[in-house]
This record gives structure tokens, C-alpha cells and sequence, in this order.
């Protein structure tokens, strides 16, 4: 039995859905908002990587340890981004969210407490995870402050855990919320994200 089936997310707002080959030119112009494969930090697709991005995430979902996802604005019908399960075990309850990314108009908005809400929600509440993991570059600044807000809490870095494209190594910092701690985060989510649209 498989662990991670395809599901589709969503709120008022935004609308997670599985990721499909014919989303590919969607995501080239979401990232095309604001050139983010330009951020050598990240590894958000270009013209260039789209390919080989989808194959390595459609590869992943059928090996049942990912679960990717574009990210719909409800409001326009329109995919800004994307994000996934990635890494999971099925035997050990425990996964991963991570390969986020959003046009850069939709950065810093509510968008991504709503779809953090939507994942955490459903890997606690629909999967059963006793631990939901993050992960980020240690250059990330901005990506390791979201990850806190969240509620998560730092496990450590991995020192020398990759080898990036132009010969450098990259530190990851992990993140992780356990199933205990889900509860609180919730209500924590829940709140911030009425106080966006409060603030409109």
C-alpha cells in the first residue's frame, strides 16, 4: 500500500494540486516572477532544469517518498508556485516539507501559511506523521526565519551534506514539528493567518 496518494489540497485561497507533466509551462512562468532560479541558494527550475525537475519529482512520487504539488491562486485560476512531501517513509511516519517555492509576487504573503497549514495538516491529521522535517540552506536566511515562525524547531546542521553545481558545499539546517507539538502550531498557523487577512 502506498503512503503518499495523490490529494488535493485547499483553502479559500489557494488550491494544492498534484503535480502533472502538462504543469510544466505554468511553473516555468511562476518562477520566470522574479528569475528565482537566479538565487544560487535554491534549486528552483528554470526553461533549462524544468525537465529534469518534474521527472526526479514524478520518479519520487511513484517510489512512494514524495508527494509534490502546484500551488493555486483560487482567485485567478492561476499556478504560482510549487511544493511537496519529499523524503518520506511510510514505515517510520516521518516526512518532509520541502521544494517550496512561489512567484515572487505571491512571496510574503499569506500564501505560504496557508499552504504550510494545508501539508502540516494533512501529515499529522490525514498520514499519521509522528515528525514533519524541513530543510534549508544554511545562505537561506530568509527561508530559515519562515521555517521558525512555523513553530519549528532547529534539529541541527549538516555540515558538508551536499555537493552544489559550481563545486561549493552546502551546510543544510533541519527543522522539524512532532506530532506533539502539532496542536499548538495549529492554533498558532491559524491565528497569523486571520491576521494577514485582517491587515488585508
Amino acid at each position: 500500500m502506498k503512503w503518499l496518494n495523490e490529494e488535493v489540497l485547499e483553502t479559500d485561497n489557494v488550491k494544492l494540486i498534484p503535480l502533472q507533466r502538462e504543469h510544466r509551462d505554468a511553473l516555468v512562468a511562476a518562477a520566470s516572477d522574479g528569475n528565482l532560479w537566479e538565487l544560487w541558494f535554491t534549486s528552483v527550475p528554470s526553461e533549462a532544469t524544468i525537465d529534469a525537475y518534474l521527472n526526479k519529482a514524478l520518479a519520487d512520487f511513484k517510489n512512494d517518498t514524495a508527494l509534490p504539488f502546484v500551488v493555486v491562486d483560487k482567485r485567478i485560476n492561476k499556478i504560482i508556485g510549487t511544493t511537496r512531501f519529499a523524503n518520506g517513509v511510510g514505515e517510520h511516519k516521518r516526512v518532509e516539507i520541502g521544494y517550496t517555492w512561489y512567484a515572487k509576487s505571491y512571496q510574503k504573503t499569506y500564501v505560504n501559511s496557508e499552504c504550510k497549514l494545508l501539508l502540516l495538516q494533512y501529515a499529522f491529521e490525514a498520514l499519521k506523521a509522528i515528525a514533519v522535517e524541513f530543510r534549508t540552506n544554511w545562505y537561506n536566511f530568509a527561508s530559515r526565519n519562515a521555517i521558525a515562525r512555523l513553530g519549528a524547531k532547529q534539529d541541527g546542521v549538516l555540515r558538508n551534506h551536499q555537493l552544489m553545481p559550481d563545486g561549493s558545499y552546502r551546510d543544510t539546517v533541519v527543522f522539524s514539528i512532532i506530532e506533539s507539538e502539532w496542536k499548538a502550531c495549529k492554533t498558532a498557523l491559524l491565528y497569523k493567518i486571520a491576521q494577514i487577512h485582517k491587515r488585508g
